[in-house]
């Protein structure tokens, strides 16, 4: 089983203008992304990008790059335009290892190559883990997922799902989780199959991704199976604002 690893990186974040190229631990936070991604068992690593600014650091440290356009509607959009520019089969795996994870495990990036080929009813894999507090499930930037007995989404949402009917409020009322479920928060990193990356920009949006916001509703919208896995390993939180890469700054520093 060989798969490859795509790593989006825009210029232009609206929170963080030129995250991908702040400097951590002395190098690009790209750099650090590129350098996890090529410690995977990945066959090849792509960073895309839509700004010569990127490409010129990425090449810097000897990375294939693909530029992309800069008019795309979402991250999988710019992702199909990368396996069609660089020519991937339609059978073939494709990972998505977004380019703000500079701790990403490798052993992640691994999981969920191995697990859409293992799975071979799914079109995309994804992982999770717990979640362990009151907090975050009520937080709608922790996207929740449920899955089926044999590790299928069922569904994605930012609302607390599955719902404690009976005791929820009691439970907000204390700040702990009800007993007797396993919430799990959605970790965002795909595997792909190629086929479904062609399919999905087809697809018009569909009304539960657009009143949710999570791209990946319009995959199961239109009878795509989506695997997800309890994560090997904790996954790090990674950069959305400058507090962010302060923080893992201190880590690295550490």
């Amino acid at each position: 089983m060989s798969f490859s690893v795509v790593i989006p990186a825009r210029y232009g974040s609206t929170r963080f203008p030129g995250k991908p190229l702040a400097e951590l631990a002395g190098k690009p936070m790209i750099q650090h992304v590129y350098e996890r991604a090529c410690q995977s068992e990945a066959r090849r690593v792509i960073i895309a990008t839509d700004d010569q600014r990127i490409a010129d650091a990425a090449q810097r440290f000897d990375a294939e790059v693909c530029m992309t356009r800069d008019d795309h509607p979402s991250g999988t959009d710019r992702l199909q335009e990368v396996v069609s520019k660089v020519g991937f089969y339609a059978d073939d795996i494709v990972v998505n290892v977004q380019g703000d994870e500079p701790l990403i495990p490798p052993r992640l990036i691994n999981q969920v190559a191995h697990n859409l080929a293992a799975f071979t009813q799914a079109s995309i894999s994804t992982l999770s883990e717990p979640i362990t507090e009151m907090a975050a499930l009520t937080n709608p930037n922790v996207v929740k997922v449920v899955s089926d007995r044999e590790g299928m989404a069922l569904y994605f949402s930012r609302a607390p799902i599955a719902f404690p009917r009976d005791t929820f409020a009691r439970a907000q009322a204390s700040g702990e989780l009800p007993a007797g479920f396993s919430w799990q928060r959605h970790i965002g990193i795909y595997g792909y199959r190629v086929r479904l990356l062609n399919d999905f920009v087809q697809w018009p949006p569909a009304a539960i991704e657009e009143t949710e916001c999570l791209e990946q509703l319009r995959a199961m919208w239109n009878g795509a199976r989506i695997h997800v896995a309890p994560a090997d390993e904790q996954m790090p939180a990674g950069v959305d604002t400058p507090e962010d890469l302060d923080r893992i700054r201190q880590l690295l520093a550490g």
